[in-house]
């Protein structure tokens, strides 16, 4: 795996919903922190479909539809739906 070279805002990524099962064994609660070079153990279908609003998110970009530092992202699973709370943070 690539090293996290530690630019931009630091993304930490919470559980807020987990709906199913996930295949990855994420569940409500859990935290971990992720970056365009750290996908954190998001499953490759997630990573995927959040990438191009991570790396927005991550270097310091916004969409009209954002407030602030904190977004959520969705799993395309919509079965097994887990939802992330993303909140960055100047390093």
């Amino acid at each position: 795996m690539a090293q996290d070279p530690g630019i931009g805002y630091k993304i930490t990524a919470t559980v807020i919903e987990a709906r199913g099962s996930c295949n990855a064994g994420h569940k409500a609660g859990d935290t971990f922190e992720l970056s365009c070079h750290n996908p954190a153990g998001l499953c490759g279908f997630f990573y995927h479909s959040i990438f191009a609003d991570l790396e927005t998110f991550q270097f310091g970009g916004n969409l009209p539809w954002w407030d602030g530092d904190r977004i959520e992202v969705q799993c395309p699973d919509v079965a097994n739906m887990v939802t992330l709370e993303l909140e960055r943070k100047r390093r």
